[in-house]
Order: C-alpha cells, then sequence, then structure tokens
C-alpha cells in the first residue's frame, strides 16, 4: 500500500511541476515576468516564480517535501500557504490567467479569500 501511495504522490509532483511549467510560458507570453524551474530530470521539485508588478512577487515552490506559496510585497511576506491552500492560491492565479483578469484589479479579493 505505502509504495502505491508513494508512486501516486510522485506522479502527482511531476504533474503539478508541468503544470507550472506551462503556467510560467503562457505568464511570459502575457507580458509577466515569470519562471518555473526544475532540478534535473526527473521533474520531482520545482521553483516557480512570477512578478505582478509595482514589487508584487509570488513564489510557488514544490518537491517531495512539500508545496508552498508565497507572496512578497516590497520583499515583505504577505501570506505564505503550505498544502492545498497553495494549490487552491494557485488555481486562482491560473483562472487570471484564463479568464485575462487583470492581477492587480482582482488582487484585493484574493487576498480576502486567503
Amino acid at each position: 500500500m505505502f509504495h502505491r501511495l508513494a508512486e501516486q504522490h510522485r506522479r502527482f509532483v511531476q504533474d503539478l511541476v508541468m503544470n507550472l511549467q506551462a503556467l510560467a510560458i503562457v505568464l511570459e507570453r502575457r507580458g509577466y515576468l515569470a519562471s518555473c524551474y526544475t532540478c534535473g530530470g526527473q521533474m520531482n521539485s520545482a521553483s516557480f516564480m512570477v512578478s505582478l508588478g509595482d514589487s508584487h512577487l509570488i513564489r510557488f515552490l514544490v518537491s517531495d517535501y512539500g508545496i508552498t506559496w508565497t507572496e512578497m510585497r516590497d520583499d515583505r511576506e504577505l501570506m505564505k500557504l503550505e498544502g492545498a491552500e497553495a494549490i487552491s492560491q494557485l488555481q486562482e492565479l491560473a483562472n487570471l490567467v484564463k479568464y485575462d483578469i487583470q492581477p492587480s484589479a482582482a488582487l484585493p479579493q484574493l487576498l480576502q479569500r486567503a
């Protein structure tokens, strides 16, 4: 049972890393400074960052050790989420891209939900 769960977790992390890479590409094409770095070819961890302007930065880290969402402005941490909450916040960012909403207009609503 535990071997099966470990394999499912590895596949989940790989899927999340691939989606982060795709999101970074879409954000770059829309004019945002975005990047997604992975370690090695196994795609078992990634560091995703995007600048939403006005010294507003989002960092999303995923690895076998955990998942974190950190939102910063002027080098100060505004919010840090882990696990499912971090993934939910990532979905909110993806929705901004999907529905072509300007982050500056949606940001107050995102912060209130967190």
